[in-house]
């Protein structure tokens, strides 16, 4: 099966959306909610209500929702939670459900960044305030548009699984492989910074979608090694889909084909003692709902508080294994 490369759209630089997200608090009027209206003065009187939209309901999800309500829950503030698994029409119903529910804010981890157009045009039109969590939108007008975010920047875990297939491939030729997740938003990001950031001495075969599914990703690991059976590196964009691909590469027999992947959960990290993984990237997903409660509370109290908090990721492998932070709180 001949390799298919999809992960092509564009996104604004980490550097200029600190720049333009800067900007929001200078001329949003989407920011907060105005001070003489009924809206903002129960806001006053009681603690905010927030509304969460989540994208999945898989590992990753999980953990971000518990960072969500743990948070929400320590700081005295009511959460309301709605899932789209990973549909970009239920992602809008949910933004509509939240506004009519009556949320102060609403923070939303996007399907897609073409999918968020759509909830950052309803939220504005209610004048209620979107903080997004992981990614940002691709274009300064909407950008401009939303409240603020917690970010993850998603292209330098894609350099850092390229950093490090360069330190460990020592300059010797080899292919390389990925299994992104959905297509759109954090998937494109990603493979694009992975992409970009390989070393000279790897070639690129391209990249397959594994859905953010382990059986899915099994498959795609499987039409990858029938169309590359020189393959030695396989990023896969999230530890569950890369246990997948290690199920296809031990009923191969492709011992020498060495994973890269991301999340730094329990069981990611005991892969890489084991052998199974050679690296992954953590990126707990825990602590990117507890920034996305606190950035949010502390810019609905203060709107010239800080719009964007970026949470860090670490390369781990076996050598500093007791650095990896807990991926589920």
């Amino acid at each position: 099966m001949r390799m298919q490369n999809t992960w092509s759209r564009s996104a604004l630089s980490i550097g200029a959306l600190v720049a333009v997200i800067g900007l929001v608090g200078c001329g949003s009027t989407a920011a907060a909610p105005e001070a003489g209206s009924d809206k903002g003065t129960e806001a006053a009187a009681e603690a905010p209500k927030l509304g969460f939209v989540n994208i999945n309901t898989d590992q990753f999800g999980t953990c971000l929702q518990k960072g969500i309500e743990e948070t929400a829950k320590a700081e005295g503030v009511e959460v309301m939670v709605a899932n789209s698994t990973l549909d970009p029409a239920k992602e809008l119903s949910n933004v509509e459900d939240m506004i009519t529910r009556g949320a102060d804010a609403i923070i939303l981890q996007t399907v897609n960044v073409d999918a968020l157009a759509g909830g950052i045009t309803k939220a504005q039109e209610a004048n209620v305030p979107l903080y997004l969590t992981a990614v940002l939108p691709n274009n300064e007008e909407d950008m401009a548009k939303i409240f603020g975010a917690t970010v993850v920047d998603l292209a330098h875990i894609g350099e850092l699984a390229a950093g490090w297939i360069a330190e460990d491939s020592g300059g010797k030729d080899v292919n390389v492989a990925a299994i992104a997740g959905y297509p759109g938003g954090a998937t494109d990001i990603m493979m694009g910074g992975l992409e970009k950031a390989l070393p000279a001495n790897a070639k690129f075969v391209g990249a397959q979608p594994g859905l953010y599914n382990r059986g899915k990703a099994q498959e795609t690991a499987e039409n990858i090694l029938q169309a590359n059976a020189d393959l030695d590196y396989l990023f896969v964009q999230n530890e569950d889909m890369a246990f997948g691909a290690l199920n296809a590469l031990k009923d191969a027999g492709k011992t020498d084909v060495t994973i890269v992947t991301s999340g730094g959960t329990e069981e990611g990290l005991k892969a890489i003692e084991a052998g199974d993984f050679g690296a992954t990237i953590a990126d707990p997903a825990y602590n990117l709902g507890e920034f996305s409660v606190t950035g949010t509370l502390a810019l609905l109290e203060d709107p010239s508080a800080e719009k964007m908090t970026q949470s860090p990721s670490t390369l781990i492998t076996k050598d500093n294994l007791d650095e990896a932070p807990a991926y589920c709180g």
